[in-house]
């Protein structure tokens, strides 16, 4: 019997990788603020600081280096891993909106997930070009328009209160369903 997995896409900027806990302290520290995920609750990060300082976040996002940094999600390594065994797994990211973390999302990729080979590396503009059977993502922009079986959205502060989609908010629970 010719058995071929599934696929999963998963998506890394705010799935995987943590870029809040980074904007928080870049904005804290350069505003002298205490900007907090509570204040994030609902909102995208610039609509939660001052107009006047809107800019700063798209200041941040493209500095060379933002991507390369950041915190890898708690039980991600493990979790994806695991699904490996199971799945064809696929990192799709949007590797192209931000001119500078092309490179910084590949070498974060490999530094933290060795085990997934840079032939399983989707940086992309637009993800309804992905198919997959399933797809994990915290964007309801990318999942909309995904064609696949499965859609799990992946909790994060800007999409709390999003019903139309089956939500995951931890790996351990992404682990539950999926493996």
């Amino acid at each position: 019997m010719d058995y071929q997995k599934k696929k999963i896409a998963i998506d890394m900027d705010e799935v995987m990788a943590d870029p809040i806990a980074k904007f928080i302290d870049l904005y804290n520290r350069d505003c002298g603020l205490e900007l907090t995920l509570e204040h994030l609750h609902g909102k995208e990060i610039y609509e939660a600081v001052p107009q006047e300082h809107a800019d700063k976040v798209w200041t941040y996002i493209n500095e060379e280096g933002f991507f390369r940094d950041l915190k890898v999600m708690p039980d991600s390594q493990e979790v994806i891993k695991a699904l490996q065994e199971k799945y064809e797994v696929f990192i799709v990211s949007a590797g192209m909106e931000f001119r500078n973390s092309l490179i910084d999302k590949f070498d974060w990729l490999h530094d933290h997930f060795p085990f997934i080979s840079w032939k399983n590396y989707v940086l992309c503009g637009d993800k309804s070009i992905i198919g997959a059977d399933i797809m994990i993502d915290d964007r309801p922009k990318n999942l909309r328009p995904f064609s696949g079986e499965r859609k799990l959205l992946f909790t994060s502060p800007h999409n709390v209160h999003l019903t139309e989609f089956e939500r995951v908010s931890t790996w351990k629970e992404v682990a539950d369903k999926l493996l």
